[in-house]
């Protein structure tokens, strides 16, 4: 279940003037650690710590063949890859230097198999988050359907800006998608 706000946006500047966005209530972030935890309830014969260790690795593995040049895809998650950040173009090929023109380098992960927006729209359940009544509505991402419900949640999340999420946080400027936008529910 997606819990979502919305917000309106304020910039007088914008297309989207005070028209509302719908916004990811985040109620947690599970780390390395959650995660082999989770992994290791799933009947399987690791431990936690045997499944942190290799994640550990895997995730310092990624890291040094980015670095390489290269992108990593792991099916149904991932193709992470490098991004550069330029700061500005240069007039020519003669005045382009790197300490001008590029600011750095970004992460970038674009989702593969089961992670696809298409395959997420149809399993993804959302239901608006509300601090003052408590009660929500939801929408099933595939279906169209609407039901009742409550929830307790008041965080409005927001969710988070890491390079190519394609997910926009701020609720200002909700026409910047905060990196590639792949479509699907959740960017913008």
């Amino acid at each position: 279940m997606i819990l979502y706000v919305l917000k309106k946006n304020k910039n007088s500047k914008s297309a989207a003037f005070g028209k509302y966005f719908a916004y990811p209530v985040i109620e947690e972030t599970v780390t390395l650690d959650g995660l082999a935890e989770h992994m290791s309830s799933h009947n399987t014969p690791y431990s936690k710590g045997a499944i942190k260790g290799m994640l550990t690795d895997m995730v310092s593995c990624i890291k040094e063949l980015l670095l390489e040049g290269k992108n990593v895809k792991i099916a149904d998650l991932a193709i992470f890859s490098l991004g550069i950040k330029n700061n500005g173009g240069a007039v020519s090929e003669d005045v382009f230097t790197v300490s001008k023109n590029i600011k750095g380098v970004k992460l970038r992960a674009r989702a593969t198999g089961e992670l696809i927006a298409k395959s997420l729209n149809l399993e993804a359940t959302l239901k608006k988050a509300s601090a003052t009544t408590k009660s929500t509505s939801t929408t099933n991402g595939g279906g169209g359907t609407t039901n009742g419900g409550t929830t307790n949640s008041t965080n409005d999340g927001g969710g988070s800006n890491t390079g190519g999420s394609g997910e926009n946080t701020n609720p200002t400027n909700p026409t910047n998608d905060g990196g590639d936008d792949n479509g699907g529910l959740g960017q913008n």
